[in-house]
């Protein structure tokens, strides 16, 4: 059974860090790129990270750059996103993704975790 499950998220303070994960099972992490995106409440869908299964020059969108890093780790078939200064702003639910092309969004998502709730308090 293909599955992607993540973890990680809770409630920070504005300017903490938190660290989601990825854990992938079912199929072969290293043919895939991973994506990572969020939706807030009443908001579309956004496209945060991408890294790829060559693990080079991974996506980050402009409201994430500089705060968030995307980490790969095939022999552990998990996926990271390190979130440093976070903000109000990135309240969420936050969701990774096999994707076969990373690259700007929109992606074509191979298979999707269920999300981790971030929260960010002022």
């Amino acid at each position: 059974e293909v599955q992607l499950v993540e973890s990680g998220g809770g409630l920070v303070q504005a300017g903490g860090s938190l660290r989601l994960s990825c854990a992938a099972s079912g199929f072969t992490l290293d043919d895939y790129g991973i994506a990572w995106s969020r939706q807030a409440p009443g908001k579309e869908r956004e496209g945060v990270s991408c890294i790829s299964s060559s693990d080079d020059s991974p996506y980050y969108a402009d409201s994430v750059k500089g705060r968030f890093t995307v980490i790969r780790d095939n022999a552990k078939k998990t996926v990271y996103l390190q979130m440093n200064s976070l903000k109000p702003k990135d309240t969420a639910v936050y969701s990774c993704a096999a994707v076969l092309l990373c690259g700007r969004p929109p992606w074509v998502m191979e298979y999707r975790g269920k999300g981790t709730l971030v929260t960010v308090s002022t």
